[in-house]
């Protein structure tokens, strides 16, 4: 089949495919990028970052092969946001994207733009949870679709087995788990499956533009809902999450409101068993998933010469100190895992302990790619720290929530060294030692004898910043989106990227 006619028929329509040529010499001599991004993904749930349960051998063999940041944070704990960092190398609040309902603006470039105004050829295959009428953001080609809506009052698909009202990312997402499928886990396969054939389309030409591939994909998103293979695997296999006695307690008035506003303070040991188990099969099948576009590249021999990224949006608590899903400051949540892999580049299966963050990767793979370092990033190129080089490096990192949707205070957290320290608006903060205290089981944020060190993070952390920004921008922003909203329910114009959900996609038979 030739280039152009997979293109086509893998392309939604609508969009131009670019394949105007370099010089071969050109081409081989800057890498090609394949970008994976699932959405959330755990760190604490993948065998290569110590989880001895979970079944990832794919990406476990990626980070043999490649660099592992042990130490890699997000910058909002939300979908949208999150992505928006990851993209543009900006926080959310030079973005203004804070939540799933905000679109990012068509004048903020992307390492998506860079790229090929450096002479890439840029492909997304999925999901980048864009919304609006601007889904390319600089990439020039889209295969598979998008999984829902593009318009403002849209969402994701949500299978029809969940209860009316109810959310992925809601207590019936964690007491409806057990075996099943969802179109959340036919998505991402296809995305995968798309990716792989790009990759192979791709290595039958010569001479063309370097590219680079981003495969977004859904899993491991609740609701928890795994197939009856992985669920019968780990359905006994997973443990309890368990906490200090008096923990509860203890714990800071913001998450405790934070638990009761969300209904998951009374979870049976069954119910948190069972969305664990589903969860870990959720990352088991991403992993597989990701097995396939790595066997492509290593297949059609382009992985010589191609620069591989794993990431994600953000983690999932999957009940660690007592939480689920993202939307708060713990570690399943804000860390993310990060793997980069060049063949003959990086040295294999170092590790790497300096403190890093999303923004990094922009003016890495603008480095990388050969077309200098556009100085929009704020954060800093990792390649120092991917070729072992000796570097100053600043080990800090900020991650920012002043979404209050649940009646919970504005947020914002600093990672510096060994100390994190969260800021609640109107509130005491949070301040944690994890060196001492990797499980955050310790609240620091009243102790007087962590005094100093609270003060000066928590002066550190407000600035620049503070959720007035947000607060404003909300109330100017909000009679607007209720116009578009109103105008999307009532027009209905149609999604011209929507990926079609095959009849069979959610199958949910239930625990038995």
């Amino acid at each position: 089949m030739r280039r152009r006619d997979f293109l086509a028929d893998m392309a939604v329509s609508g969009l131009a495919v670019s394949a105007s040529p370099l010089p071969a010499a050109a081409a081989e001599s800057r890498p090609n990028f394949l970008i994976i991004m699932s959405d959330q993904h755990s760190p604490h749930v993948l065998g290569c970052y110590g989880d001895p349960i979970v079944q990832t051998p794919n990406l476990d063999g990626l980070a043999r092969r490649g660099v592992v940041f042990e130490h890699a944070y997000d910058q909002a704990p939300v979908c949208v946001p999150a992505k928006t960092s990851f993209l543009t190398g900006q926080h959310p609040f030079q973005t203004r994207t804070w939540s799933n309902a905000d679109m990012l603006a068509s004048d903020t470039s992307t390492f998506a733009h860079s790229l090929g105004g450096a002479g890439y050829e840029t492909t997304l295959v999925g999901h980048m949870h864009f919304l609006g009428p601007d889904q390319n953001h600089g990439f020039q080609n889209w295969l598979v679709g998008i999984p829902g809506s593009q318009w403002p009052g849209g969402a994701l698909i949500i299978p029809p087995f969940m209860r009316p009202g109810a959310q992925c990312d809601s207590k019936a997402g964690i007491t409806l788990a057990g075996p099943g499928s969802t179109a959340y886990n036919v998505f991402s396969d296809a995305v995968a499956d798309g990716t792989a054939g790009f990759l192979r389309q791709r290595a039958q030409e010569s001479g063309g533009k370097p590219f680079c591939v981003l495969a977004g994909m859904l899993l491991p998103h609740p609701p928890f809902i795994c197939s009856q293979g992985d669920w019968n695997y780990y359905r006994d296999k997973v443990t309890l999450p368990s906490v200090p006695p008096g923990y509860f307690e203890k714990l800071h008035p913001a998450i405790q409101a934070w638990r009761k506003n969300r209904g998951i303070e009374d979870l049976s040991p069954d119910e948190i068993r069972a969305a664990r188990a589903a969860y870990y099969g959720m990352v088991a099948q991403l992993d597989r998933a990701v097995g396939r576009m790595l066997d492509a590249l290593r297949e059609t021999g382009l992985d010589r010469n191609t620069v591989v990224i794993y990431s994600t949006d953000h983690g999932e608590m999957a009940g660690e100190n007592g939480m689920w899903w993202k939307f708060n400051f713990y570690e399943g949540s804000v860390s993310v895992p990060l793997i980069i892999s060049w063949p003959d580049h990086f040295s294999a299966g170092r590790r790497i302990r300096e403190i890093v963050s999303h923004i990094d990767l922009r003016p890495t793979i603008e480095e990388l790619s050969g077309g200098g370092n556009t100085g929009v990033s704020t954060g800093k190129s990792l390649l120092p720290l991917l070729e072992g080089k000796p570097v100053a490096w600043t080990n800090e990192a900020f991650s920012e929530y002043p979404m209050n949707t649940h009646g919970e205070p504005s947020m914002r957290m600093l990672r510096q060294d060994r100390w994190k320290l969260v800021h609640f608006d109107g509130m005491r903060p949070q301040l944690f030692d994890l060196e001492a205290d990797p499980h955050e089981f310790h609240d620091l944020g009243d102790d007087p004898g962590h005094a100093e060190i609270r003060e000066a993070l928590h002066a550190k952390v407000l600035e620049g910043w503070s959720s007035d920004l947000y607060h404003a921008e909300l109330a100017r922003r909000l009679p607007h989106r209720r116009v578009l909203q109103r105008w999307a329910a009532t027009v209905k114009p149609p999604s011209l990227r929507a990926w079609p959900v095959p009849p069979d996609a959610n199958v949910f038979p239930g625990r038995k």
